[in-house]
């Protein structure tokens, strides 16, 4: 009886504790490492994010753009930061996709990191050349096979989404098309407009602009419905492509560690935040659609997402060291 009586005692002490920590948190400035020099896309969601969890927090949040490595280096420091919830980390697709495309990482995906929130969610555009005739995704896919390698598609880079949209397309579509990577997406969508290339898979924000000036053709979204700013642009899957639908994710993550009370209170606080009209129109400006869902969902996107481009990854055969 006696030690059961302490074993309660202890139980209760330790969940008090608990308690505790959770209510003082945040205890000093909170860190949001971003694996990305300023500018990109990953970036403006953390520098969206950060104001509004500063004034909810009641502590600074703030930036620190640690690129390198395809965003390896700032995950890195985000994974062996010590686990008090005062290092946080904006994840996107690199998270889910580096796993494969790296032969050896420095942390463990899955193990070294827990996840908090899933921020938004965002798609990404098919666009070709004006001179190119196809009209429909079924007749680019119809002039790839007439011309095998003869289309070139650009991209952001090795590896980036942008690239392993396109080598997804490739596979269910059974073409063969060129990949040219361009050092940013920025610089990809210039050549594109400029007719030194055929095709890219675009982020929608990006893209959008240039489609609706008729610089562009937009033939499909790769979301599962349409998205607002191409209301008039089929999805894959109504081109006949569901397979090829593609989704990244911007997420945040912490330290494996961090207690279960101070991981609640930051996804609760980054919902709420996600749910401001005005912080919900930012994302939404720059092509991200809104989530603000708890740690469980985004634990399943990343174990549901990291063997599916693994798949992908592997049978493209792409590799970065």
């Amino acid at each position: 009886m006696r030690a059961t009586l302490r074993s309660l005692s202890l139980v209760i002490l330790l969940s008090l504790a608990s308690t505790a920590v959770a209510q003082s948190y945040p205890a000093r400035n909170i860190r949001l490492v971003v694996g990305y020099p300023p500018g990109g896309l990953t970036d403006g969601v953390a520098r969206t994010l950060a104001p509004a969890l500063t004034q909810m927090l009641g502590q600074q949040v703030y930036v620190d753009n640690r690129p390198g490595g395809g965003s390896t280096i700032g995950t890195d420091i985000a994974a062996k930061a010590p686990p008090d919830g005062h290092t946080l980390l904006i994840a996107d697709q690199a998270l889910i996709t580096n796993p494969s495309l790296y032969a050896k990482l420095p942390f463990d995906t899955l193990k070294d990191l827990q996840p908090v929130a899933l921020v938004g969610a965002a798609a990404l555009v098919i666009v070709v050349h004006p001179v190119l005739p196809s009209r429909s995704v079924k007749e680019l896919a119809a002039l790839a096979k007439s011309k095998p390698g003869a289309l070139n598609y650009a991209s952001g880079g090795n590896g980036t989404a942008t690239h392993l949209a396109g080598e997804l397309f490739k596979q269910v579509a059974g073409v063969d098309m060129m990949h040219i990577p361009y050092k940013g997406a920025g610089l990809a969508i210039v050549d594109l407009i400029g007719g030194q290339v055929s095709l890219m898979f675009s982020s929608i924000g990006a893209a959008a602009p240039y489609a609706s000036a008729g610089r562009i053709k937009a033939l499909a979204v790769t979301s599962p419905s349409r998205a607002p700013a191409l209301p008039n642009v089929p999805t894959l899957s109504e081109s006949g492509y569901p397979g090829a639908t593609v989704v990244g994710y911007w997420g945040v993550a912490a330290p494996a560690g961090v207690s279960r009370e101070i991981v609640e209170k930051v996804s609760a606080t980054i919902a709420a935040a996600v749910a401001r009209p005005e912080v919900r129109q930012r994302l939404i400006d720059q092509g991200v659609d809104p989530t603000g869902a708890g740690p469980a969902e985004y634990d399943r996107v990343l174990r549901a997402e990291i063997p599916k481009w693994g798949k992908v990854i592997r049978q493209a055969g792409i590799k970065i060291d």
